[in-house]
């Protein structure tokens, strides 16, 4: 078998450059067409014009008298090939096809330069080559250089890097390893989109991490030096005790803080009673025998639009997107009348639920619950926020729970605006409207959920000082007189930093000194926690130690 030729740098005096293939294979692309040949065609005496009228084929020095440099080519005039790079970066951002540049964009941009430049600048526009394969080609030489940029930037940070694994099957059941890091370059917390490599056979928790260190030996990169957080999801083979991925990365580095996501935890958190589960389960009947069938949507419509009701149409419940419930049952709720109509037009033997008051009750209870799950959720999440902020929104919701507990013990329903609103439109007392029964079930969900909340999320073990929150309130005692850091904190106090902590987020800050007051950073083992902090996924994911 004969040998393959393999990609030779000399192949730029001929004007080709590199790309790489799917399979890992380079191979040279002109840089006129953007046509990409086989190594095999630049044997010498075997070299193949691409089609550029054999300016590809000819040997161009880069020089000012060189061929290249002519037509736009030299390394300080590279408009058409820096524009093509451009165009690929749009559409890897956007998610676009990459049929789209030589399907669409470039046809419509031909069409704009002719008619507002001219026709000249149409020609010098057409060079530009936005090709299915060149496209593809770009994306991945941008993804190889952002990919190194972050392992330099791993490697170069004083600080240890949190990351963060998900394991999901996309709609054509291939399943997917996504990985994100968090860490400290140039005195601020970045948050990047690591790598995403397929799982080809199982997706257990060997496969995932021999998967992981694969990865990083590819890199040259010892990660288990410089990690400092784990983040995984609640499946069995991420978080299993004896063979999950969390428990072999604790064996093969035991200084790993494991931890975990806060949108499936959360919903396993929120136990829903009998009767409050039945009345959850009702509801979603409804709205699948609304929306599940085309003709039910729209004569439903047509029906609230003809009865002038706030909201038109119903919206969609499903189970993994539970932040979703809160929205779905506001919407049932208020259009409860029109929903009672309709099904008894259809006579849906649902429409008994809907003449039952302790159902009604049950919805806008549910409805009230949920829109404070959504906000306690929403309000740990972003950019600047940091555990400390969430263990302590945290902290207070778990002591409004026992406090809204005895309010409705005591028929007082402030709380839950949806259920009070409701109940005083029928003209009775609070004690007199709702039952004794729902009233339990409403007292026994409140400590439910306050206990899940307790046992499930590691509310104690954040330690943080009082000085690492508030640099300037807290005596400066609290930190002990061995501790060298304490000479800088005095001279850090002196500082006219004031304006500079309240108008910067708490990581910003603490990265910005970390020069200046090296001791009192790399010392201070809060400072990791404000890295643990950052470590989230778009799509409802917080860490927190389990």
């Amino acid at each position: 078998m004969s040998k393959k030729k393999k990609y030779d740098e000399d192949y730029v005096l001929y004007g080709f450059t590199c790309v790489n293939e799917r399979d890992g294979t380079q191979k040279p692309q002109c840089f006129l067409r953007g046509k990409i040949l086989p190594n095999g065609s630049m044997k010498t005496g075997k070299r193949k014009e691409c089609g550029g009228g054999g300016v590809c084929a000819k040997k161009a020095q880069f020089e000012k008298a060189g061929t290249l440099p002519k037509l736009g080519f030299a390394i300080s005039q590279k408009p058409f090939l820096e524009g093509s790079y451009k165009f690929a970066y749009w559409i890897a951002k956007q998610k676009k096809p990459h049929t789209i540049g030589e399907t669409l964009v470039k046809p419509c941009a031909l069409e704009m330069v002719e008619l507002v430049c001219g026709l000249e600048q149409r020609k010098k526009l057409e060079v530009v080559s936005l090709s299915n394969d060149v496209i593809r080609s770009r994306i991945v030489d941008i993804s190889f250089n952002i990919l190194k940029q972050v392992i330099e930037e791993l490697a170069a940070s004083p600080f240890p890097f949190s990351m963060q694994l998900d394991e999901t099957t996309d709609i054509s059941q291939c399943s997917q390893l996504l990985v994100f890091v968090c860490y400290v370059h140039a005195d601020t917390i970045k948050e990047e989109f690591f790598c995403c490599e397929s799982l080809l056979e199982t997706t257990k928790a060997i496969n995932v991490l021999e998967m992981v260190k694969s990865f990083f030996a590819k890199q040259n990169f010892d990660w288990k030096e410089k990690l400092h957080t784990l983040c995984t999801d609640e499946a069995p083979a991420m978080l299993s005790n004896t063979s999950g991925f969390a428990t072999l990365v604790k064996k093969e580095a035991p200084h790993v803080i494991i931890t975990h996501c806060f949108l499936y935890g959360h919903a396993l958190a929120t136990k829903i009673p009998t009767n409050l589960k039945e009345v959850l389960s009702t509801a979603i009947k409804v709205i699948n025998f609304i929306r599940s069938r085309s003709l039910n949507h729209r004569i439903f419509k047509r029906f609230c639009q003809e009865m002038g009701a706030e909201y038109e149409v119903l919206l969609y419940h499903t189970e993994i997107c539970w932040l979703s419930r809160e929205q779905v049952l506001k919407c049932l709720f208020e259009l409860r009348a029109e929903v009672s109509l309709f099904l008894k037009e259809k006579e849906n033997p649902l429409l008994e639920h809907f003449e039952r008051e302790d159902f009604i009750h049950g919805l806008a209870y549910l409805a009230d619950i949920f829109n404070y799950m959504n906000e306690i959720n929403l309000s740990i999440q972003g950019p600047k926020v940091t555990i400390m902020d969430a263990t302590e929104k945290l902290q207070a919701f778990l002591a409004k729970l026992l406090i809204w507990k005895k309010r409705v013990e005591a028929n007082i329903l402030a709380n839950f605006q949806i259920l009070e609103e409701v109940l005083y439109q029928n003209g009775a007392e609070i004690q007199n409207s709702l039952s004794i029964s729902l009233k339990r079930e409403i007292c026994e969900h409140l400590e439910t959920l306050q206990n899940s909340f307790k046992s499930y999320f590691y509310l104690d073990g954040i330690k943080v000082e009082p000085w690492i929150r508030n640099l300037f309130l807290p005596d400066i005692n609290c930190i002990e007189d061995v501790n060298l850091a304490k000479d800088e904190l005095i001279d850090l106090r002196t500082k006219n930093l004031q304006l500079e902590f309240n108008s910067e987020s708490l990581g910003e800050f603490w990265c910005s000194l970390r020069e200046a007051y090296p001791r009192l950073v790399k010392t201070t083992p809060q400072f990791n926690v404000l890295i643990q902090a950052k470590q989230q996924q778009p799509s409802h994911w917080y860490v927190f130690k389990k």
